[in-house]
């Protein structure tokens, strides 16, 4: 019997529309799950699933792409339990639009001092 491959779409693809010759910057579409998103972008930052000040339909009407959460913030507030219960981050926010994560990094080592390091597991 013959192995049959499975094709399996990319969640998110990178076509470059334009690149410059000298400086190599580009300029493209970030296809993802929820939207299509225009480089180079402007993303604003929702730290916390929200963008103090805007409604999702006020973003939307600026042709927002893309919002910024920060993972390590989320996490604790408004916290996993509460992301799940409203369906995810888009959920919780209302937002239809491309997401992107950071992965908390930079607070785990600006805030190590808050942390207690040993060798126990």
């Amino acid at each position: 019997m013959a192995d049959k491959q499975k094709t399996r779409e990319s969640a998110l693809t990178f076509k470059i529309l334009a690149e410059c010759s000298t400086t190599k910057a580009r300029t493209g579409i970030l296809t993802l799950p929820h939207h299509r998103v225009e480089t180079p972008v402007f993303m604003p930052v929702g730290t916390q699933g929200t963008m103090k000040g805007l409604t999702c339909s006020q973003l939307e009407d600026l042709d927002c792409q893309i919002i910024l959460g920060n993972t390590y913030h989320l996490g604790m507030r408004p916290g996993t339990e509460t992301l799940d219960k409203a369906g995810g981050l888009h959920g919780f926010m209302n937002w239809k639009r491309a997401l992107l994560t950071d992965s908390g990094g930079f607070q785990m080592v600006s805030l190590i001092k808050l942390s207690e390091i040993t060798e126990k597991w």
